[in-house]
């Protein structure tokens, strides 16, 4: 696997990577609102069976942002050239995009968003996305940041747990904060 940037010939690639998801669980929030407190709860409920999980953002604008600037990394199925040596006149075959992530940098707030981190469904938990999370880690720390912060859907166990358990720590919500009226939690993690 080689993670680099995103070529323009890979965008379209990257619009071809499922990002739909399903779960067992999801975080549910608890709003209270008395006359001088206001609390917000989240704890994860089990639910009565699967529930299948539409990406919540539009992935078509994938190449606006990338002429707008925006970082995106691939990760792809070619072999990085440094580690192997090549027989003259050989071509490589062509490589598939398995994954991708959108990074932008905020820098009067010192923040990076990752707006996107994808693996294709079929190839999740194979240490693609932990590859590609150090990937990103590596572009935050190059642009001198000092925190990545990323919004999850809290119908996205999978993904709340992913970013627990590669250190980042909750630090917000936005209760409409996706197109389809999601909420989103927020998490950041300290470079």
């Amino acid at each position: 696997m080689l993670i680099r940037p995103a070529t323009l010939s890979d965008l379209g690639a990257c619009l071809d990577v499922s990002a739909n998801s399903q779960t067992d669980y999801v975080w549910q929030m608890e709003a209270r609102d008395d006359l001088d407190t206001i609390s917000v709860r989240f704890h994860p409920v089990r639910l009565p069976r699967v529930m299948y999980v539409t990406y919540p953002r539009p992935r078509d604008d994938l190449l606006s942002c990338w002429e707008q600037g925006s970082t995106i990394l691939v990760a792809t199925d070619e072999v990085d050239a440094a580690t192997i040596e090549e027989d003259e006149g050989e071509e490589a075959p062509p490589s598939h995009v398995l994954s991708y992530c959108q990074l932008d940098s905020h820098l009067w707030q010192g923040v990076g968003w990752i707006s996107h981190l994808i693996v294709d469904r079929r190839l999740r938990r194979h240490g693609i996305g932990t590859a590609m999370l150090r990937a990103s880690i590596a572009w935050g720390r190059e642009q001198k940041l000092e925190r990545l912060m990323v919004a999850v859907q809290t119908k996205n166990y999978p993904g709340i747990r992913f970013c627990q358990k590669h250190g980042f720590s909750f630090c917000g919500f936005n209760d409409q904060y996706f197109a389809n009226r999601d909420i989103a939690l927020f998490f950041a993690l300290k470079l």
